[in-house]
């Protein structure tokens, strides 16, 4: 190996080892940073358009590849009948992909599933839906981040825990929404913890007080939001009718909304 090849080869170990931890080169830089220095998106490692949606089981890592979708998945519409880019059976782990545009519905995770290092671009309509039935479902997101979503970023519609640590989202209606009208509710536990929020925003969390959710953040930073306009956490009164719920309040509560002031910073 000679030594102009050597600083290529660290960096992409250094790329491989950040991925490994669910982070990235642009995630690293931004940490203890000023506002200017906020998460840089990656550059992705050629394109691949997807015309249908792709089944993924056990680990499928992309390599930093973009995918965006065409055909019927390309129309980049908010029509919440739309397939999804990827579909991840029970337990299937996927790293290491950037979400393009148009994005389709993203990812839905049948079960229990770990998205690691994953970046959408432009969200289309939801960046990720997690479909889960049993209450011991765990979706794990690591490392990564999403932007532009007119609506939700993430659209937690079925049981269990979601886990989202280390992520920035920019630009964004709802980043992690318990589904308010199901025709069938659940229990559900959302934690957010380091997390970078780039104005602008409504809200991070948006929970059913009635049916037993929680969301616990830590770790929050909120840049350019010098109003303090988006809500950290929004409680509602779900259904399983399809009518639009009621708001029940916002703020700290210590059993549905768990985070003390400490726990968001504004920059």
């Amino acid at each position: 190996m000679t030594s102009a090849t050597r600083p290529r080869a660290r960096g992409r170990a250094l790329t491989g080892a950040l991925a490994t931890l669910g982070l990235s080169v642009g995630m690293l830089m931004s940490v203890g940073s000023s506002p200017a220095g906020a998460a840089t998106w990656p550059t992705p490692n050629g394109s691949q358009g997807v015309s249908s949606t792709i089944s993924v089981s056990g680990t499928k890592d992309y390599g930093m590849k973009r995918l965006y979708g065409t055909g019927d998945l390309g129309s980049g519409s908010q029509d919440e009948d739309q397939g999804p880019i990827l579909e991840l059976a029970d337990g299937a782990v996927l790293k290491n992909v950037v979400l393009g545009a148009p994005a389709a519905d993203g990812i839905h995770c049948l079960g229990s599933c770990t998205l690691q290092n994953v970046w959408w671009e432009d969200v289309g309509e939801d960046a990720a839906t997690f479909k889960g039935k049993s209450s011991s479902a765990v979706y794990t997101v690591s490392g990564g981040g999403a932007k532009e979503a007119s609506d939700k970023v993430f659209q937690f519609n079925g049981a269990g825990t979601l886990n989202v640590s280390n992520f920035a989202v920019q630009n964004f209606g709802t980043f992690v929404r318990s589904c308010g009208n199901c025709s069938t509710q659940y229990k559900r536990t959302i934690n957010l913890n380091t997390i970078e929020v780039t104005w602008k925003g409504s809200r991070l969390a948006g929970i059913n007080t009635n049916y037993g959710d929680s969301a616990t953040l830590r770790n929050i930073t909120i840049i350019g939001d010098s109003s303090k306009k988006i809500i950290p956490c929004q409680k509602y009164i779900g259904n399983n009718s399809g009518k639009e719920p009621s708001t029940n309040g916002s703020g700290p509560d210590g059993t549905y909304c768990k985070y003390a002031s400490s726990d968001v910073t504004y920059r």
